[in-house]
């Protein structure tokens, strides 16, 4: 049986850039191929040349042993090709029976709706991959993992053979990564072929029966996942040992920079929240989606500001009630959705890095250029950020490159508190050491640092004490050195401690 995808030497070039480098993949019918590599290897090209929305330069493309000379979109999906995107592609004025509609159905101009027929077929899609989901339901209304279902119930719907999946448990629930798990291995025994990417090792091992590497635009390596380890892996994508991912702690922390006591607020669901995070410390804020910790930041940041208890910062009891007033006392939040909230692409780097300090930078409202290019060139090479220069749009950057960027603008404001809400998330193995070393830096500089996150080894890896969440309040506090199966307990209620247990 001929693969059911084939490239071979394909190139592709944007000016002078070479994206692609005479790459060559291949992937068989009923496999989970793993692409694997950093954050501007080629993997988003590669598979834009395979969906169609990028011609190649050069190579060949074959699926189920025909050469495709001119694929296109349109092609691409009669050939059985169907993508999922981190980033839902959903149209949210309009219910998920309609969006999964819009995908499946034939457009013709005298064609007309079958209403029950389309809620019943969203509805048996849906619920063959266990999607508690109404289809009567605005998009809009829908959590990001709940898109990311709907998502994968049209490509299903689709029947397409040729599956890619681009991170897409990047924002889904332990339970619905479980159950994401058990659909792509039901497309595998189907016959379908599935491409999968994702930065999380660990699932890449679980799932994949193969894997490639690209590195620099360029395959490195094709092999079977049996024969790989993650040392081997890692090794393949960034060309170099990484060592210390998650870097030591350095020093005794100092005095109590953020104190929480009996915080609340209404409107986001905090109740009661007692938290202590000290200067020179990494506090990880844990749970499950859903407990309360992106609401608890957006809280001391002023987005939703607290109705109740109290806030102290340097042992001043503050009242935050804008971000503006959070900026001002210190406190610098770095949101989980870089794309929309952490950074602008169509603007220039150098127009991010400032656009929190715009007082400061442009006193009397003066442009200062040359002095707005000199500190971006700072924080270009204090961060390590990969780019041609300050005037670069912040869309042309790699996903951790773009963290990075996000990062830097808040650096600027020169804060004593740093929360960080999934600072890792979507960016490769390199940018992710890279990033963890840059906060322990940031914390030896005498910065607290709050830090979410959903990556339970990143929780344990990097903090000196982890604060535990459950239902909007605080429900353990334990030592940095605890192990999974303690933090997991405490998150989902089986062994509540009180904050005094640490």
């Amino acid at each position: 049986m001929p693969p059911l995808l084939q490239l071979a030497n394909v190139t592709k070039s944007f000016g002078a850039v070479r994206a692609l480098k005479g790459v060559s993949f291949d992937l068989q019918g009923g496999e989970i191929h793993a692409l694997l590599g950093e954050n501007g290897a080629g993997k988003s090209t590669l598979i834009k040349v395979v969906t169609g929305a990028h011609q190649p330069d050069g190579g060949t493309i074959t699926v189920a042993g025909q050469l495709v000379p001119h694929l296109s979109p349109a092609s691409a999906h009669k050939l059985g090709i169907a993508c999922i995107y981190q980033q839902p592609a959903l149209f949210p004025d309009l219910t998920v029976a309609e969006n999964i509609g819009l995908r499946l159905e034939p457009a013709t101009a005298t064609r007309t709706v079958n209403w029950p027929g389309r809620r019943d077929r969203a509805a048996k899609l849906l619920k063959r991959i266990g999607a508690d989901i109404d289809p009567d339901t605005e998009v809009r209304n829908l959590s990001m993992p709940e898109q990311q279902l709907v998502e994968i119930a049209c490509a299903l719907g689709a029947e397409a053979r040729i599956v890619i999946m681009d991170e897409p448990t990047a924002s889904l629930t332990q339970k619905e990564q479980h159950l994401l798990f058990a659909v792509v291995r039901g497309l595998r025994d189907n016959g379908v072929g599935v491409i999968y990417i994702s930065h999380r090792l660990e699932e890449i091992f679980a799932l994949a029966d193969r894997v490639t590497v690209l590195r620099d635009g360029e395959s490195v390596g094709t092999s079977k996942t049996d024969d790989m380890t993650e040392t081997s892996l890692i090794r393949l994508m960034v060309g170099r040992e990484v060592s210390q991912i998650y870097p030591p702690a350095a020093g005794a922390p100092g005095e109590v920079a953020l104190s929480l006591k009996n915080v609340s607020c209404g409107a986001s669901g905090i109740k009661n929240v007692t938290l202590e995070v000290r200067a020179g410390e990494v506090v990880g804020l844990a749970g499950l989606v859903g407990a309360g910790r992106t609401e608890l930041a957006r809280v001391l940041f002023g987005l939703t500001p607290a109705d109740a208890g109290e806030i102290a910062l340097q042992g001043r009891a503050v009242v935050i009630a804008s971000p503006a007033e959070a900026i001002a006392k210190g406190m610098a939040y770095v949101p989980e959705d870089r794309r929309r909230h952490g950074i602008i692409l169509e603007m220039p780097i150098a127009a991010n890095v400032t656009m929190a300090i715009q007082r400061r930078i442009f006193p009397g409202a003066w442009l200062r250029p040359k002095a707005e290019r000199q500190l971006t060139l700072e924080y270009i090479r204090d961060l390590a950020v990969k780019t041609y220069g300050p005037e670069a749009p912040g869309g042309s950057l790699s996903g951790g490159n773009q963290q990075k960027v996000s990062l830097a603008r808040w650096l600027a404001t020169k804060p004593k508190v740093l929360i960080l809400d999934e600072p890792t998330q979507g960016v490769d193995v390199g940018a992710k050491s890279e990033i963890h070393k840059l906060i322990r830096r940031l914390a030896r500089e005498g910065m607290a640092v709050l830090m979410i996150s959903s990556d339970l080894p990143e929780i344990l890896g990097m903090s000196d004490r982890i604060a535990v969440m459950r239902g909007g309040t605080i429900t353990a506090m334990l030592p940095g050195k605890s192990d999974a199966h303690e933090v997991m307990s405490a998150a989902l209620g089986q062994a509540e401690k009180g904050v005094a247990a640490c």
